[in-house]
């Protein structure tokens, strides 16, 4: 990810791609003066474009039909580009699936006594960055978490202190580089690039966390379509990162095969009649199932047989939260902090189930902080691509030089390679 111009504006593109809707998003992001800055925020954020599509093609995250995919992704960057009369040539891109995981390591560099600079810096970045993965895995993003300076851990900035071994932990994000690599086909058939891939539970986090939350532990559970994607926060870092298959589109199935429904049906039943918290009225309340082939009749179903479909699905999405989250080891960190987003987060009662089943204090996160957005996209669905648009202003604590290096190399065109050739062709 190139930095972002310190003194001049400049326009990206972002896109969410989910496995129940594709959002296309350009914006502007203008440099804030000095001391209006937010937490982890150096640009102001005004959307020109804005362009959404019914994903096609996409099953938890992951392409399963390119045609179908890429013709959504045309669509939803169309859209987006007519309303900002602006060409997009890459995108920032999220991804939810190929099994993303954490792991954290430490690597060392030695300063034989030496002040640190920022070069110091650097180095340890890079070798913190040359983390080996398991094959078939790719790296999404290596992200520094806390220095050490001989043995003495928890230095958020370590320049000019002395010292004769500097160490970095780092976060290492990966997922299975197959998803990864058919989601670039994808968009690359669409005749555009690939800027940059972000995990899309650290994009919601960036998105819908403030700052006291992420200095003293907090986890972000965006329940999308397809997958519900766990993000962790710790003194102001993100630590570890989870996705499990599970989401709203399987709350809908589970209507549609009980109450006997076109999928189209079960999924608005779900939004205008959806709760897992069941009334007193629910008994009384009806609600009417068109038929699913022309031979049946309506029928009607009380919303208290409707709560009783919703229910279990939920809570086995949030006990699998609640299990994952101990798993990783970062159950404490957390504190009493949830925060939920993603379109699956706005059923009815969902907030009270989650305090009973998680058992922390649990709020619904929306996007803040970006001016211009549609107001039937300022909700918890499109936290991801808000999330995006800010990942260029933290992108930079990020070490990469390694893989730009191998990158330059082999560049097609590129002067080294030029060089290479002639080389080659003259000895």
């Amino acid at each position: 990810m190139r930095p972002l111009p310190p003194k001049r504006p400049v326009v990206i593109s972002v896109l969410d791609v989910g496995t129940s809707k594709i959002c296309c998003v350009i914006a502007r992001l203008t440099p804030r003066p000095v001391g209006d800055v937010l937490p982890g925020r150096t640009h102001s954020i005004e959307v020109l474009g804005f362009g959404y599509q019914r994903s096609r093609g996409i099953k938890a995250g992951a392409v399963v039909d390119l045609d179908q995919a890429e013709k959504a992704i045309r669509l939803a960057v169309d859209a987006a580009e007519r309303m900002a009369g602006l060409t997009v040539e890459s995108l920032i891109v999220s991804v939810s699936a190929g099994r993303l995981g954490s792991e954290t390591f430490s690597a060392g560099y030695d300063l034989a006594g030496q002040e640190v600079t920022d070069s110091d810096i650097s180095r340890v970045l890079e070798v913190g960055a040359n983390f080996q993965i398991k094959d078939g895995r790719a790296i999404v993003h290596a992200l520094p978490i806390g220095y050490a300076l001989d043995g003495n851990r928890g230095i958020r900035d370590p320049r000019g202190m002395l010292g004769q071994k500097l160490a970095v932990d780092t976060h290492v994000v990966s997922a299975d580089a197959a998803p990864l690599r058919n989601l670039e086909i994808c968009i690359n058939r669409a005749h555009l690039e690939v800027e940059t891939m972000v995990a899309t539970p650290y994009a919601s986090g960036l998105a819908t966390l403030v700052d006291d939350e992420t200095q003293m532990g907090v986890a972000c559970v965006d329940i999308g379509g397809g997958t519900t994607k766990i993000s962790v926060f710790a003194d102001g870092q993100c630590v570890h990162v989870d996705a499990v298959a599970l989401g709203g589109h399987h709350v809908t199935m589970d209507l549609a095969r009980t109450l006997s429904a076109k999928l189209v049906d079960a999924e608005r039943i779900k939004a205008l009649h959806g709760s897992v918290i069941a009334t007193d009225s629910d008994e009384r309340d009806m609600v009417t199932i068109d038929p699913v082939g022309e031979d049946d009749v309506p029928h009607q179903v009380t919303r208290a047989q409707i709560v009783e479909v919703i229910r279990p699905r939920v809570e086995e999405t949030l006990e699998v939260v609640r299990d994952r989250l101990h798993s990783s080891g970062f159950a404490g960190r957390v504190g009493r902090r949830i925060v939920l987003t993603g379109g699956a987060s706005q059923l009815t009662g969902l907030p009270e189930l989650a305090r009973r089943v998680l058992g922390r204090n649990v709020r619904l996160g929306r996007p803040v902080g970006i001016a211009g957005l549609p107001e039937a996209a300022r909700g918890s669905a499109f936290s991801t691509a808000v999330g995006l648009l800010i990942y260029p202003q933290v992108a930079p604590i990020e070490q990469f030089s390694s893989r730009r290096k191998g990158m330059a190399l082999v560049a097609n065109g590129g002067f080294v390679s030029r060089m290479g050739a002639w080389f080659r062709d003259s000895f």
